[in-house]
This record gives structure tokens, C-alpha cells and sequence, in this order.
């Protein structure tokens, strides 16, 4: 098999694992923002909500990126 393939692979099983790992996390401090509004201690804790988010979604752009490229690549 190919190695983009390999890579392609191993790049969405170990994000996923890692992304679904930290969910139960990111719940928690969901949950501590919502109780608490105006703590100091929400910001940060909103901050690594959305960088989770936004890291999470770059994970998946390149994910759909590395899948077209080795498509393009073997059958192009």
C-alpha cells in the first residue's frame, strides 16, 4: 500500500482518539462555565473550549484533504 495512505490513516485514527479523549474534559469545563458567569477562571476555560473547537475542525479540513490527495493520487 501506499504511504499517504498510511499516513492518511494514522493521521484520523490518532486525532480521533485524542479529540474524543478531551471531550469528556471540555464537557466539564462547559459545565463550570455555565454555573459560573462571571468568574475570571470561565474565560480561560472558555479560551480552551473554542481552541478545542477550532482545532477539532482544523483536524478534520486536513483529514478530507489527505483523503482527496490519496484518491487524486491513486486513481488520478
Amino acid at each position: 500500500m501506499d504511504l499517504l495512505l498510511w499516513i492518511t490513516i494514522g493521521f484520523i485514527i490518532i486525532g480521533f482518539i485524542f479529540f474524543t479523549s478531551m471531550k469528556k474534559g471540555m464537557e466539564n469545563k462547559l459545565a463550570f462555565i455555565t454555573a459560573s458567569m462571571e468568574d475570571e477562571e470561565s474565560s480561560a476555560k472558555a479560551k480552551s473550549i473554542i481552541w478545542w473547537m477550532v482545532s477539532t475542525t482544523a483536524w478534520g479540513i486536513v483529514s478530507m484533504i489527505l483523503i482527496v490527495w490519496w484518491f487524486h493520487n491513486y486513481f488520478g
